[in-house]
């Protein structure tokens, strides 16, 4: 028998052959006489299996490797990177194994983690988007906080030495360290197709820099032919939320919910509410398209259909793989008549999260595994596969001074919306039932782009409604 699984202490073990043991019998026949022969072999085949038992014992000690499993929603190609990762650590080392599985989107693998944390079989680690961020810190009990899980396995670990507005978003209350390890992060930043702008009479190394301009250039866009001249991905990530902390201005109470639980939505502010205006009337006159909740519009873009395009800078792989012409990037616009913009884009992406209720060992294992992916050289070259930000400084540096961004022009912009310190209003939004509050703010936003109600009806609502799912996370976890 060989190469035998331990489910209970997750190790990998080999129990010796019975043939390895079958010699002491046979040292011992001597002792055995032709009458008591078939007494004497009974005999010593029990102590050929104990003593076979204790070397398997002895061999569990010497082979154990403790299996870390991951659950993630990274399909396709950013599936395959991250395997990459797991077998690259696996390969470094011997004591243990991380066995990525993917559970789909980000939502659904979120409700599958908190299925099998009650039913007592959760993951390791779990990859969560960025606005689970509140629900999975007062899930009390079903987390450890990362800067725990490393002071436990006696890793050294800095949360200055992540990119501030990215380590801020992830921090604990008071100071406490980093509640989840950052790993796919991301931000927004608007694409621009050259060719189409050439062809407007636009100058292709000038984009706009504010959303006057913004709306100047789509004209002209149109006026050249362009079927869409401007189009975004996830509207209340980045017409919204991320909107909210390039000018410095609230999206909700409380610092945006980083102070309490008692936090309530601002989002229908006058400049919320110019700023959709504006976005409806640019869709009535054709300037505007609206694509999708999510990130339909992308393809949108490197299909030459639409001119500009606001979304995650983790799009750039997408782009620069399916689009036939020259393409820039540059920073999301703002409104310059606004005191303290532009300040600093809204973080996306997600983020690694360890489980709680596992063994000493297992978070050992983690903690090592985090290890492996916070050195800047590994950091760097999944910023530089993936599109997404390279959450320390360090692998900043490392990308920098490498010549990528040199390279590939543009590809620094989201990294500099976000190196900037943050303030309390634009250090990020945490709140409680968030991904419920997006699609109110996207059913809203919808009756806007239809024409049923005004962008002031849309944000007032879509405030209210927001509001009763805030109160009733509050209640929840007080």
């Amino acid at each position: 028998m060989e190469n035998k699984h331990c489910a209970a202490r997750k190790v990998t073990y080999r129990i010796p052959l019975y043939s390895e043991a079958i010699a002491v019998m046979r040292s011992s026949y001597r002792f055995a006489t032709i009458k008591n022969f078939t007494g004497a072999l009974m005999k010593l085949k029990f102590k050929a299996l104990a003593i076979a038992c204790m070397l398997a014992t002895m061999s569990i000690s010497a082979h154990a490797t403790t299996e870390i499993s991951w659950w993630h929603s990274m399909a396709g190609a950013l599936g395959d990177r991250v395997n990459g990762l797991a077998d690259e650590f696996n390969k470094s080392q011997t004591e243990y194994k991380v066995v990525p599985v993917y559970k789909g989107a980000y939502d659904e693998a979120m409700a599958a983690a908190t299925a099998a944390y009650r039913a007592g079989n959760a993951p390791d680690i779990l990859q969560v988007f960025e606005v689970g961020t509140a629900t999975m810190m007062y899930s009390k009990g079903a987390i450890k906080p990362v800067s725990e899980v490393m002071k436990l396995a006696g890793e050294p670990f800095d949360p200055a030495a992540y990119v501030p507005a990215i380590g801020g978003y992830y921090a604990a209350p008071k100071g406490a360290g980093l509640l989840s390890l950052p790993f796919n992060s991301s931000t927004t930043v608007m694409f621009y197709n050259k060719d189409m702008f050439a062809k407007a009479g636009l100058d292709p190394n000038k984009p706009p820099v504010t959303w006057t301009e913004l709306a100047a250039d789509a004209a002209k866009l149109k006026a050249s032919g362009a079927k869409c001249s401007y189009t975004t991905t996830w509207q209340s990530w980045v017409e919204l939320e991320s909107f909210s902390t390039w000018h410095n201005v609230e999206f909700a109470s409380r610092n945006n919910g980083f102070d309490g639980l008692d936090t309530r939505l601002k989002f229908n502010s006058p400049l919320h509410v110019k700023h959709i205006q504006n976005l409806a009337n640019w869709a009535k006159q054709g300037l505007f398209t609206y694509a999708g909740r999510k990130d339909e519009a992308t393809s949108k873009f490197y299909s030459g259909e639409c001119g500009l395009l606001t979304g995650s800078s983790s799009s750039y792989a997408d782009i620069a793989k399916n689009s036939k012409f020259k393409f820039g990037i540059a920073t999301l616009p703002y409104y310059n008549d606004v005191p303290g913009a532009p300040q600093n884009t809204m973080i996306g992406g997600a983020s690694l999260w360890v489980m709680g209720g596992k063994k000493t060992e297992d978070y050992k294992g983690v903690a090592k595994f985090f290890k492996f992916l916070s050195q800047p050289e590994v950091q760097a070259k999944w910023h530089q596969e993936t599109g997404y930000l390279p959450t320390t400084l360090a692998a900043y540096e490392i990308t920098r001074k490498s010549g990528f961004y040199d390279r590939n022009p543009g590809t620094d912009v989201a990294v500099k919306q976000m190196i900037t310190k943050t303030t309390d209003k634009s250090r990020g939004i945490r709140l409680g039932n968030m991904p419920q509050i997006r699609t109110i703010i996207d059913e809203e936003l919808e009756n806007v782009w239809t024409g049923k109600i005004t962008p002031k009806q849309a944000l007032d609502t879509a405030v209210e409604r927001g509001n009763l799912l805030l109160e009733r996370f509050e209640k929840t976890n007080k």
